[in-house]
């Protein structure tokens, strides 16, 4: 089993990308033309972004495609404009979101069951459900008449009159459309806030109902987007002057000091000042993973599983550039990404390197770094709200797996920390099997290591937070981020 992430440029094993803030994932207004054989140009035939909508769904639901990188394919191929983009990310992201709600309600009123229908029929049905009961900026006769008109163009004349007859019924009967307040609280939660029933139980067992239905609701809300300031180029406070003298509406991150939440301006990722490395694009929760390694000018810091990078540049600015940082990854691939991170930071400190993260303690001697950062492979449910998916395709067996590989991990890179020097252990989900029971059974397999003060690092906005065995549990709602743990460990004798 390889010790590093399987996930495409993320944490978890989910392999899909974050979706970040959907309404700034714009694509061109006009596609270009093609010549034909005849050497004439014609236009690349049109497609409707419900239409695109329903295939991604049918690939995701099919196939077991990843919908970010399905979506990002079929929009770069439709070259749809900038609106109908919108609408079919929002038709995507929205509907695997509420999938569980949406289904409960198209039970109802569609004979033979939702399980029977073919997937693009039952696509449909969802999004067009989507669309009735939470995009309030469409009619719902244009949401039938476009539903009808798909099922036509898609299939045949008894599929379209039967979409027409269930969302025409729908519709008529919505005061139906409500979830039963006297069902057993995990069921509620899981109906309501669209999450397996599985997921719901599991978290009620470990945080409690209350707390529960909060993490539920966070994670359908729209993720924020945030940016972290390359601090060896400029600061915060330049960077949100120019931010604003631009036109966008900016603040400054209560959780990073590094951190500027932007609340309008665009696609942070098509600026010229990303392009020229003034900033990256990053969760403020996990800007606070470097913020705990601390990593100093001139030390020698191990990032174990590091692709795409995004905290190997976080700790190289921290250190202004200024000192050694092997930064690992099990795939060559992958390795591209960090060196194109470092690339476009200018940060020259990062030697990116490829191998197995569990081979790790073979290949360096003992005690010969000074930080040591392992954000572990894992479930990756803390960051649903950016990764719909992950509801629909992780089992509790899948924390089981990966809380195997996680104590492995821990166990091959503890020896290459040297006396006095901090381990951080990370992950992006709020399961405790993967966060505090895992430290804590570190803990009490490794008597030179020690759990540190979470004070001295996190921002006062954290001190609140759940804090435990030398970590932090963030959960999605405490600041509208992405759920993570971190742990800060120091290992105090040979």
């Amino acid at each position: 089993m390889s010790g590093n992430k399987s996930g495409n440029n993320d944490k978890s094993q989910s392999n899909i990308k974050s979706k970040g803030n959907i309404r700034a994932n714009r694509s061109s207004d006009k596609g270009p033309k093609h010549a034909g054989t005849s050497g004439t140009h014609v236009q690349k035939p049109k497609v409707s972004a419900r239409a695109l909508a329903v295939k991604v769904l049918s690939a995701v639901e099919q196939d077991g495609a990843y919908s970010n990188l399905e979506l990002n394919r079929r929009l770069k191929e439709a070259e749809l404009s900038a609106a109908d983009a919108g609408l079919a990310t929002e038709l995507v992201y929205g509907t695997i979101a509420r999938r569980n709600t949406i289904d409960y309600y198209l039970e109802r009123f569609v004979a033979k069951g939702v399980a029977k229908l073919q997937p693009w029929v039952r696509s449909l049905l969802r999004i067009s459900v989507y669309q009735i009961i939470y995009l309030d900026r469409i009619p719902e006769h244009a949401v039938v008449s476009e539903a009808v008109n798909l099922a036509k163009k898609l299939g045949h004349q008894g599929i379209s009159g039967m979409v027409n007859g269930v969302l025409r019924n729908m519709i008529r009967n919505r005061e139906q459309l409500h979830i039963p307040s006297h069902l057993p609280a995990a069921e509620r939660i899981s109906l309501e806030h669209s999450h397996p029933l599985w997921m719901v139980e599991r978290w009620i067992r470990q945080y409690g109902e209350e707390t529960t239905e909060a993490i539920c609701r966070a994670n359908n809300e729209p993720p924020a987007v945030s940016v972290r300031v390359n601090t060896t180029m400029t600061t915060r406070e330049k960077m949100m002057e120019e931010m604003m003298r631009s036109g966008a509406v900016v603040e400054a991150s209560r959780l990073s000091p590094d951190g500027i939440l932007v609340r309008s301006g665009g696609n942070m990722a098509l600026t010229s000042w990303y392009r020229d490395g003034l900033f990256s694009v990053q969760d403020e929760s996990s800007m606070l993973v470097a913020e705990a390694v601390s990593p100093e000018e001139g030390q020698r810091v191990l990032d174990c599983c590091a692709a795409p990078g995004g905290k190997t540049a976080h700790m190289a600015e921290k250190m202004q550039d200024r000192g050694h940082i092997i930064a690992n990854d099990v795939h060559a691939h992958k390795r591209e990404l960090i060196l194109e991170q470092a690339e476009r930071l200018g940060l020259g400190c990062i030697d990116a390197v490829t191998g197995d993260a569990l081979d790790l303690n073979k290949r360096y001697p003992e005690a010969s770094f000074d930080r040591i950062l392992l954000d572990a492979p894992c479930s990756g449910l803390g960051v649903i709200r950016r990764k719909p998916d992950v509801k629909w395709s992780k089992s509790a067996s899948d924390i089981e797996d990966i809380s195997g590989l996680q104590r492995e991990l821990l166990d091959c890179v503890a020896p290459l920390l040297k006396p006095g020097g901090i381990l951080v252990y990370s992950t992006c989900t709020i399961e405790s099997a993967e966060n505090e029971d895992m430290v804590a059974d570190f803990l009490s397999r490794h008597p030179e290591y020690q759990a540190m003060e979470t004070t001295n690092w996190s921002q006062p906005e954290t001190s609140s937070w759940q804090a435990v065995n030398g970590g932090v549990q963030i959960l999605p709602q405490y600041a509208h981020s992405d759920g993570f743990y971190i742990a800060r460990l120091t290992r105090t004798v040979n």
